[in-house]
């Protein structure tokens, strides 16, 4: 390992475990039940939250970004380890507070070389930026050259992603009542991006079947550095993930499937299927 610590949080969707084997560090955001709330990750795990988000009559989930003080201890705990410098990569500033929590957390650390990355994104377009971070710091790279990679390779980042069900637009407020209940009546799957930190619908297919072949022939437009297929519990991510190599001619030895997380299916709702790329540069 390289002496630059990454420090990410929960919502780009790399599990504790990957994170780890890594070097990176996860900041757990915030999920919550009604009044009930917890720590993605650490106090409430992948399948203790699907279990919770399909049990019947159970209340809409929200999320919440981590406070600045949690992103500040671990950026310190780090700092007396021996990181020579730190690296924060937060999800999109558009998209949560957690961004402003980071500068926050690095203006009062006062003068330590501790640099905070802007994703613009979240899910695994932000967990293959990390990854490329932690790799650059294996590699002996900069705090600050580090950071620079990452604001230039987030423009070639790329996320695709249908969605089973409007109901968590509309009770996010991302889409009103009376679209849902046109587009569930017309079967319509929208397929949605990340365009600059704001969600994009990129075109809205009727029928899964229509949606889960639109997304291949997108993808097949790409030419792909590295990928990442994305899920929220849907069936289908296996025979997709065969399909999506297929047509990308990704290596699937560093091709991850990722389960979306608490920190983004609250967002998406079950049943989400699409995929991560980070695009080779020309």
């Amino acid at each position: 390992m390289g002496n630059v610590a990454i420090v990410t949080d929960s919502a780009c969707d790399l599990t504790p475990e990957v994170a780890a084997a890594a070097g990176i560090d996860l900041v757990p955001l915030l999920v919550r039940f009604g009044d009930e709330e917890r720590k993605a990750h650490v106090e409430l795990g992948l399948d203790a939250f699907y279990d919770r988000l399909l049990a019947p009559g159970a209340p809409f989930p929200s999320t919440a970004a981590c406070s600045p003080g949690e992103i500040e201890a671990i950026v310190r705990r780090r700092l007396d380890e021996g990181a020579e410098g730190v690296v924060v990569l937060t999800v999109g500033s558009r998209l949560s507070a957690t961004h402003a929590a980071a500068l926050l957390a690095r203006e009062a650390l006062g003068s330590a070389p501790v640099h905070v990355v802007d994703s613009a994104s979240a899910t695994m377009c932000q967990g293959l930026l990390a990854l490329l971070g932690a790799e650059a710091a294996a590699a002996g790279e900069r705090a600050d050259a580090i950071a620079r990679l990452l604001e230039a390779r987030r423009a070639d980042t790329r996320l695709l992603v249908m969605l089973e069900t409007l109901e968590y637009l509309k009770r996010g407020g991302r889409i009103s009542p009376a679209r849902a209940a046109i587009g569930s009546v017309l079967s319509v799957k929208p397929i949605i991006t990340i365009d600059d930190g704001v969600v994009e619908t990129v075109d809205k297919p009727r029928t899964s079947a229509r949606a889960r072949a639109r997304l291949l022939e997108l993808a097949g437009e790409l030419s792909v550095e590295r990928l990442a297929v994305v899920h929220a519990r849907s069936p289908e991510v296996d025979a997709f993930r065969t399909d999506l190599l297929a047509v990308t001619q990704a290596d699937p030895a560093r091709t991850l499937t990722a389960l979306v997380g608490p920190s983004i299916a609250p967002h998406s709702g079950p049943g989400a299927l699409g995929f991560a790329a980070l695009l080779r540069r020309s």
